[in-house]
């Protein structure tokens, strides 16, 4: 690694299932190094989960550059607000604090679908679209990023709208079509459902789906009934990690 690109800003992204990181070049978007995965902690508490970034961060070289971090919750001002699909714990936990303590390095914390709708704003899907992007994406739950002209309006959480007296992303979650069974023309009348009642609240000029999912979004998203524009991310894997870097760099 030269030096320009140990000083690269960092991104990791915090999942359920595993934590990713690398150094990211933002002149392209692209990973500088390859990317270090390390499964997540059974109990996923702060704690547990600040010992394993320290773990993956100290597989590159010694750095000084700041280094963002994914949460999957509202995040204020560096606090986590809300722990839907992580440990309780989480809540109320200066994360900002925590994590700049382990790692002895800056460090800036952001809602996991917050930063994956920087990613797409800066070099992905919604690169260049001016007017209100809303990116969703679908998985365990149902993230959201607000994006008008570009710039990010944090924490939207429109996973958990009341829709027909259920929280969305019970009935539209990825999470929810792979328990139920269902197919992917079951599952897009249920996002038809969702994605209108956005349209309702918000006009946007686009939405952009991410998740995992998005890789199979020739399956759905032609089957979602909808006045706006809808298309699927194109960072897929790599936006938190990228959006990560992006935001602690802002």
């Amino acid at each position: 690694m030269t030096d320009d690109v140990a000083n690269l800003p960092f991104g990791i992204d915090f999942g359920g299932t595993g934590i990713k990181g690398a150094p990211v070049d933002l002149a392209t978007g692209e990973f500088a190094q390859e990317r270090v995965r390390i499964k997540t902690p059974e109990k996923s508490t702060p704690e547990n989960v600040a010992e394993v970034l320290a773990e993956l961060v100290g597989q590159f070289p010694k750095s000084s550059a700041p280094v963002g971090i994914t949460v999957p919750g509202v995040v204020r001002h560096g606090v986590v607000g809300s722990a839907a699909n992580i440990d309780q714990s989480w809540i109320g936990t200066d994360a900002d604090r925590l994590f700049t303590r382990a790692l002895g390095r800056d460090v800036h914390v952001v809602n996991d679908a917050d930063a994956a709708g920087l990613a797409e704003v800066t070099y992905g899907a919604a690169k260049g679209r001016r007017g209100l992007v809303i990116l969703t994406t679908l998985g365990t739950g149902i993230g959201s990023a607000f994006l008008y002209d570009g710039v990010l309006t944090p924490n939207s959480e429109l996973g958990h709208l009341e829709i027909d007296g259920h929280d969305a992303e019970a009935r539209a979650a990825n999470s929810a079509r792979e328990s139920e069974g269902l197919s992917m023309e079951k599952w897009a009348h249920r996002l038809t459902t969702y994605y209108r009642t956005l349209e309702k609240l918000f006009s946007p000029d686009l939405f952009v789906v991410g998740g995992g999912i998005s890789k199979r979004s020739d399956e759905f998203l032609p089957l979602v009934d909808i006045d706006t524009e809808i298309v699927p991310a194109q960072l897929r894997n790599q936006a938190g990690v990228v959006g990560a870097a992006l935001y602690a760099s802002a």
